[in-house]
């Protein structure tokens, strides 16, 4: 597949990981369908950026946690552009719960956006793409999700799930829609992380130093423009993390 002329919707795309992907596959000629919750600001600059490259480019707000959240961006990239090639589900929440702080919420907010959200864009975008022709999905899972660590349990039990989603919808939209997930490492740390956090995630790499977001939005370039022969993979981008 070529990105030129294709339309690429990416949730969570107004800001961080997200952005920098979509920027990458605008550069390679493609239309944008940026989806946001609450970052209005940031989609509508990101948009903005996007049009100073010579492409399209649209905000749409929505909750993809929801069905009709995942519809209403759907339904608006098919009414501005016509058709959508390429998925990215990016949209994602992380956040520390305990097991001895945990509620039914954090569960159920965990599940929702990271596994729920996925899956429904898998069978709603994925089945407009079966019908005009074919299309890529590329969702993102997590590398830890064999290795989980503490105090994160409903996170990596819904990215454990996306591992089992792209295997599931890679057989359920074959042979037109090829479904494959990502798996960052460590790429933009949380802002809340001191210098001696960072120095032990470093540490932690056998490349002894944090990703980029470059490298998430070359392993996406690599599923959608450089192979038509890859589907149900999840390639892990860690620096070696997964291993050490």
């Amino acid at each position: 597949m070529k990105l030129d002329g294709a339309t690429v919707v990416v949730t969570g795309g107004a800001r961080r990981v997200g952005r920098h992907v979509a920027r990458r596959m605008a550069e390679r000629g493609a239309n944008i369908v940026v989806n946001y919750r609450t970052s209005a600001d940031e989609a509508a600059e990101a948009v903005g950026e996007f049009k100073t490259l010579g492409v399209d480019a649209l905000a749409v707000q929505g909750d993809v946690s929801t069905y009709d959240g995942v519809a209403a961006v759907r339904d608006a990239a098919i009414h501005r552009f016509g058709s959508v090639e390429v998925l990215v589900n990016n949209a994602s929440i992380y956040y520390p719960t305990p097991i001895d702080e945990l509620t039914e919420d954090d569960l159920d907010r965990n599940i929702a956006v990271n596994l729920k959200g996925p899956f429904l864009g898998c069978w709603l975008f994925g089945l407009h793409m079966r019908d005009h022709g074919g299309g890529k999905i590329v969702n993102v899972a997590d590398w830890a999700v064999d290795r989980p660590y503490k105090n994160y349990a409903p996170y990596f039990a819904a990215k454990g799930g996306v591992v089992a989603l792209t295997k599931v919808m890679a057989k359920e939209l074959a042979p037109t829609v090829l479904v494959n997930a990502i798996a960052p490492g460590p790429i933009l740390l949380p802002e809340d992380f001191t210098p001696e956090m960072i120095r032990g995630v470093e540490r932690a790499t056998l490349v002894k130093r944090i990703g980029n977001p470059e490298d998430i939005a070359q392993t996406a370039l690599y599923l959608i423009e450089g192979t038509d022969f890859v589907t149900g993979a999840v390639i892990t981008v860690d620096g070696g993390r997964q291993v050490v």
